[in-house]
């Protein structure tokens, strides 16, 4: 029905940059609050920052000031832009957006398939 596809993962050196896409597709009306989470081994997941449809976003300690998430939604995508990172922020980042198929209907959170960052030391 709806599929969110994550890109721009990678290797990077500590200190260096990556930034992660995720675009959605399918059956949307629209897409209200999309976000970043992360999981690395052997840990759960995590949320890493938030947009809602109006802008605001939250961010989790870790990654405040180094990440930014933005939005485009003409084209269904949400960015993440990190930079200065760290070994600890190497894990599989997954990008999830709360989408509405039918106006006025519930929305639904929907799951990309993730993309893999890789910070080295």
């Amino acid at each position: 029905q709806v599929q969110l596809v994550e890109s721009g993962g990678g290797l990077v050196q500590a200190g260096g940059s990556l930034r992660l896409s995720c675009v959605a597709s399918g059956s949307i009306f629209s897409i209200n609050a999309m976000g970043w989470y992360r999981q690395a081994p052997g840990k759960s997941r995590e949320l890493v920052a938030l947009i809602t449809s109006g802008g605001s976003t939250n961010y989790a300690d870790s990654v405040k000031g180094r990440f930014t998430i933005s939005r485009d939604n003409a084209k269904n995508t949400v960015y993440l832009q990190m930079n200065s990172l760290q070994p600890e922020d190497t894990a599989v980042y997954y990008c999830n957006a709360d989408v509405s198929v039918i106006a006025s209907f519930p929305s639904y959170r929907y799951w990309g398939q993730g993309t893999q960052v890789t910070v080295s030391s």
